[in-house]
């Protein structure tokens, strides 16, 4: 009788357990890291930085929006895409835009890559939404229950900003020694 009634109780647990935070459509989809560097100067990093947006940065259309090598500041936009699902099961291509910002410190680097902005129509790529009103939208659709678009597009665009930060962090590490030619 024990076992029925612990097994009961587990089960009414888990049944109304909090949902995974990957669920969670709430939070803002970015990416920050302060990178320490103690024995790099600012000017190689910058130089490196500027040198991964202009021939590794392969989320295109992109624009570099600026870039101050006195400062230490480099601000460029790219363009992801994130996949919707219909009811009947198509899928549509959606761009979204992001921003990539990184500065020089003074023992060290930063960057994020944040500030998300969708295209809902392709014909007039000027305009965008920020993407948490366009999730919040998706949400309020009432094909929502069986499309799940706003989790789907949330998690791909967590996934890729991911993917953004990786590659870059990977390019600065993969620097030369000291004293080599770049």
């Amino acid at each position: 009788m024990k076992k029925v009634v612990l097994g009961f109780l587990i089960g009414a647990g888990l049944s109304v357990a909090i949902p995974a935070q990957a669920q969670d459509t709430g939070t803002p989809v970015s990416y920050t890291e302060r990178v320490p560097e103690e024995d790099s100067e600012q000017e190689v990093l910058f130089r490196r930085a500027a040198d991964w947006v202009e021939n590794h940065f392969t989320y295109a259309p992109k624009k570099v929006i600026s870039s101050d090598a006195a400062k230490g500041e480099l601000r460029a936009e790219g363009t992801v895409q994130v996949k919707l699902t219909s009811t009947s099961g198509k899928q549509q291509e959606q761009p979204v835009r992001f921003e990539f910002i990184f500065h020089t410190l003074a023992s060290g680097y930063d960057y994020s890559v944040g500030q998300l902005r969708v295209v809902p129509d392709g014909k007039k790529p000027e305009e965008s939404v920020p993407f948490d009103a366009y999730v919040a939208q998706l949400a309020a659709d009432r094909t929502n229950t069986r499309t799940r678009n706003d989790r789907r597009i949330t998690a791909q665009a967590t996934s890729l900003v991911s993917e953004i930060s990786i590659s870059f962090r990977s390019y600065m590490n993969s620097r030369p020694a000291a004293g080599a030619i770049e």
